[in-house]
């Protein structure tokens, strides 16, 4: 037991921490420790130690890395919310910036392998898809803030990977947020119209398999950038298509439109989605194809009915 490399994963309680929990447990290589703000919300009990880390807060890091002394750290947790992060920027920096300096430093003191998630972005999205050495230019301030983030961990001393992904979708049991499929399938299960939009690609990303990538970063000692996504290349309208399809639902709901139609408060960039070449050569990463993608979420609506 005690020569089973540890794994400390930050953000656990979200739909990332909650597929890559589950993943890390099934296997039983590694023991797991899950850390998040405030109480455990994984819905299973066995086979790994929870512990409530407030990633903001550097005395709250230092005391739970000087506990458990992480093999390796999957730092998933972050603000994502693109909008929330123009506004309130001062979170936005504490979360995104502040805590990877806190992480990276307690990495580095004990030598800890250290996997940061990053996101499409950086990116300023004029001639996506991207391959990992492309260059950065964020159009908006949680893509600065990532970037940033990604900055402190290349100048770190400790081993370290970087997992960019793109859209991230998936269920969760106790799901905080919705995602496209559930509320195209919702709205148009409910006979309402929904408008989407044509001008903007990506390439987006089953829960499961940025698990899967993170878990193979780890797995095979991997170090520098990947690109972590769906393989599919496609706009939100595309992907409301392909629901529709997937579910038998009526498409004459869908209308398309085009981003400036929404009134968003920070800029999305318009064509990202990833090249996963290096992926599928270094770590072995096969990613579900999105209708797999759909084909996934469906059969673990029917079970959380069940």
């Amino acid at each position: 037991m005690s020569n089973r490399k540890s794994i400390l994963v930050t953000g656990s309680n979200g739909l990332l921490g909650q597929k890559l929990t589950k993943l890390i447990v099934d296997k039983e290589e590694y023991n797991l420790i899950a850390t998040g703000k405030g109480p455990n919300r994984l819905s299973w009990t066995e086979g790994y130690s929870y512990v409530s880390l407030d990633i903001t807060n550097k005395e709250d890091v230092d005391r739970v890395f000087a506990e458990h002394k992480p093999d390796y750290v999957i730092h998933g947790a972050a603000m994502t919310n693109v909008d929330t992060c123009e506004t309130d920027r001062d979170a936005c920096t504490a979360l995104n910036i502040d805590a990877v300096k806190y992480i990276t430093a307690a990495c580095e003191k004990h030598k800890s392998h250290l996997v940061a998630l990053s996101t499409d972005f950086i990116f300023d999205g004029l001639n996506g898809p991207y391959k990992e050495e492309d260059t950065a230019n964020p159009v908006s301030f949680y893509g600065e803030c990532k970037l940033l983030g990604e900055q402190v961990v290349e100048a770190s001393s400790c081993k370290w990977a970087i997992a960019r992904t793109v859209l991230v979708y998936g269920i969760t049991e106790k799901m905080s947020r919705s995602n496209i499929i559930l509320w195209v399938k919702n709205s148009l299960e409910s006979q309402k119209e929904i408008h989407v939009v044509t001008d903007q690609w990506r390439t987006p990303t089953l829960a499961e398999d940025l698990a899967m990538g993170c878990y193979l970063i780890v797995q095979k000692n991997a170090t520098g950038i990947f690109n972590i996504s769906g393989s599919d290349f496609l706009t939100p309208y595309e992907m409301a298509i392909q629901t529709a399809d997937y579910f038998q639902l009526d498409k004459s709901l869908i209308h398309a439109t085009d981003g400036s139609k929404f009134q968003q408060t920070a800029k999305r960039p318009p064509k990202t989605g990833f090249i996963l070449d290096k992926a599928h050569t270094e770590l072995g990463y096969k990613p579900h194809s999105f209708k797999e993608g759909i084909a996934v979420l469906q059969s673990q609506l029917q079970h959380n009915q069940a």
